[in-house]
């Protein structure tokens, strides 16, 4: 009768430590999806008056499920919008009441894995009395449901608080943003950081679990 509790414990810290190591798992691979789910813009200036290149990147966003289609829309303050022709996307213009472009959508001839990091772009142009921030609003559709990446923070809110925040340009009075002046490769750059972040913290889990496992482990061979 005096062995009985003991046993008793046996399978529940065994089923602990499984746990541990369950959950540490669950977190490597959760994390780095979470990390990169988003969808940016580089540059992220622009100087009023002049042009450039916007390039929008994105990656996940829609669980385990590809993207098909981007669909970005214009805000106030653009004096011209030229898609950039790409190979991989068709593109389709939307125009309102005074000519200007309004939306484009980005419709992939191929849907882009989960596993890929995908980029469209466009050349706009500023006017001289264009806001402080442009917000440009899109939609990431995929094979199975879609995301709306169009929060905006108040002010003083962290936009990295938000779930689906929007992509936003600043606009300087000159300088910085001058010419349009495009980082090389900021896809690539943003997506490394983003699998960094995501690979780091996962790492960090699998280490937690593990080491549930082997506590557990310990303490079941003391009580045998």
């Amino acid at each position: 009768m005096s062995h009985t509790p003991i046993r008793s414990r046996r399978p529940r810290r065994a089923l602990l430590g499984a746990s541990g190591l369950v959950g540490g798992l669950a977190l490597t691979l959760a994390v780095p999806a979470m990390a990169g789910a988003h969808v940016s813009v580089s540059p992220d200036q622009l100087a009023a008056g002049d042009h450039g290149v916007l390039t929008f990147s994105f990656a996940h966003g829609c669980g385990t499920s590809p993207t098909t289609a981007l669909r970005v829309t214009m805000p106030d303050g653009l004096a011209s919008v030229a898609p950039t022709l790409d190979g991989d996307w068709t593109i389709q213009v939307e125009r309102g009441d005074d000519g200007l472009v309004s939306a484009v959508t980005y419709t992939a001839l191929t849907p882009v894995p989960t596993d890929l990091r995908g980029a469209v772009s466009m050349s706009v142009g500023l006017d001289e009395d264009t806001p402080e921030t442009l917000a440009f609003p899109v939609v990431q559709q995929c094979v199975d449901g879609a995301t709306e990446w169009t929060q905006l923070a108040e002010k003083g809110e962290d936009p990295h608080d938000l779930d689906a925040p929007a992509p936003v340009v600043t606009v300087t009075d000159g300088g910085e943003g001058a010419h349009g002046t495009t980082p090389a490769h900021p896809a690539t750059a943003t997506a490394a950081d983003d699998d960094a972040l995501g690979i780091g913290l996962g790492a960090g889990g699998l280490l937690a679990g593990v080491a549930a496992l082997v506590v557990a482990v310990l303490a079941f061979r003391r009580r045998a």
